[in-house]
C-alpha cells in the first residue's frame, strides 16, 4: 500500500551512516550478511536464523533510503504502517521501502526466525528494472515519481517450492570463490524478478492463474484464522469470505499450507498460547480460555503432542532456554 508523498527523492535522503548492526546486535551469529554492499553494490543479501526470546523490533534495519524484500522460511513477522501491515508466516515473502522511518517491524517472541532479506537501492532498481505493465505497481510508482509515495508495502506473498531452494542456497553458493559475486547478483536479480514482477492479465497463463489465486486464497484463511483464534468462523463462512466453494477450499487449503484448516488452526491457537505462558500474561487455564480452548485436558495433550512438556512447567522450561549459550541460537 501506498501512504502519502513528498518531494524529496530516495537519493536526495539517502543516508550514509546508517547501518543496521545494532538491530541484531541481541541475536549474536543469528544475523549474517552473505553478501554485497548496500552503499557500493546497491544491494545486500543477509541471512537470519535465531530464536526470539522476547518480541523483537526489527525495523532498524530498514533502509531509509531503498527497497527492501524479506523471503520468510519460518517464524511470524509484521511490518506495520498507519493503515494497516503485511503478515508474514511461514514461507512467504513480501516487500516494503521507506523514504524515512516510517515502517515499524516486529517479529514474535518464542519462535524460530529463519529468513533471507534482499536489499536493493532505488539506482540500482532503476538501472536494472523494465518498466512494464509487469512490473509491480507500487514498484513502478516508487521508481518512475520523485515525488512519490514515502512508504510502500506489498501484499503476502506465497513462496513457492523453486524460491524456497533459492532462499537455501545463498547460504551455500554452488560455485567457486572467484564466481560468487557473479553468481550472488545473478540471485538477487532473481529474488527481485520473481518478486516485484506479476504477469498481466493478458499474459497470464491460465495455470498460473490458478496457482496464485490458490496461493492467495490459502494466505487469506491464514489471516482470517488468526484474527479469530478463539471463535473461528465456520468452513462455509470463511468459504464466502474468500470467494470460493467451501470443498474447494479445503483441498486448495491442504495443498498450499501442507495441512488441513483444523490442523493449521489448532498449531496457531498453540503458539499463541504459548506465547501467553511465556510472557505470563495468563496462567494455563487463562492461556486455554484465550485460544479457544474449552476443555483443560484436551489443551494440555495438544500442548504436551506439540511442546514436548505440559504447559504449567513450559514458561519454567522457556528460562531455561534462555540461559543457554549463544551456540544454541
Amino acid at each position: 500500500m501506498d501512504i502519502g508523498s513528498t518531494g524529496q527523492t530516495f537519493e536526495q535522503s539517502i543516508e550514509p551512516g546508517f547501518t543496521e548492526t545494532s538491530a541484531w546486535q541481541g541475536i549474536g551469529t543469528g544475523w549474517q550478511q552473505l553478501y554485497g554492499n548496500f552503499q557500493k553494490l546497491g544491494y545486500s543479501i543477509e541471512w537470519h536464523d535465531f530464536v526470539a526470546h522476547r518480541e523483537l523490533d526489527w525495523s532498524r534495519s530498514f533502509h531509509p533510503t531503498g527497497l527492501e524484500i524479506c523471503l520468510n522460511l519460518s517464524g511470524s513477522a509484521q511490518v506495520q504502517w498507519e493503515h494497516g501491515s503485511l503478515e508474514l508466516g511461514s514461507c512467504t515473502a513480501g516487500f516494503y521501502a521507506q523514504k524515512r522511518a516510517k515502517l515499524k517491524g516486529l517479529r514474535r517472541a518464542g519462535e524460530r526466525h529463519q529468513f533471507a532479506t534482499v536489499e536493493f537501492s532505488l539506482t540500482f532498481l532503476k538501472s536494472h528494472a523494465e518498466m512494464r505493465n509487469e512490473l509491480h505497481p507500487r514498484v513502478a510508482r516508487l521508481l518512475r515519481d520523485q515525488r512519490g509515495p514515502a512508504v510502500s508495502v506489498s501484499e503476502p506473498l506465497r513462496l513457492s517450492s523453486e524460491q524456497e531452494q533459492v532462499v537455501r542456497s545463498l547460504r551455500h553458493p554452488p560455485v567457486y570463490r572467484a564466481a560468487q559475486p557473479l553468481w550472488y547478483e545473478a540471485k538477487a536479480l532473481e529474488i527481485a524478478a520473481s518478486i516485484l514482477y506479476q504477469p498481466s492479465p493478458a499474459e497470464e497463463l491460465f495455470c498460473q492463474k490458478v496457482k496464485r489465486l490458490n496461493r492467495e486464497r490459502a494466505q487469506k484463511v491464514v489471516i482470517i484464522l488468526s484474527e479469530n483464534l478463539a471463535e473461528p468462523p465456520t468452513l462455509q463462512e470463511i468459504g464466502e469470505r474468500v470467494g470460493c466453494s467451501h470443498f474447494h477450499l479445503s483441498r486448495i487449503f491442504a495443498r498450499e499450507m501442507g495441512k488441513s484448516m483444523t490442523a493449521y488452526l489448532r498449531q496457531l491457537r498453540l503458539e499463541r498460547a504459548a506465547l501467553l505462558l511465556r510472557t505470563g500474561d495468563c496462567n494455563v487455564t487463562e492461556a486455554a480460555l484465550e485460544v479457544g480452548y474449552t476443555s483443560l485436558s484436551h489443551f494440555t495433550v495438544a500442548f504436551r503432542e506439540m511442546f514436548g512438556g505440559c504447559p504449567g512447567l513450559y514458561p519454567l522450561k522457556s528460562v531455561l532456554a534462555r540461559e543457554k549459550p549463544e551456540a544454541t541460537r
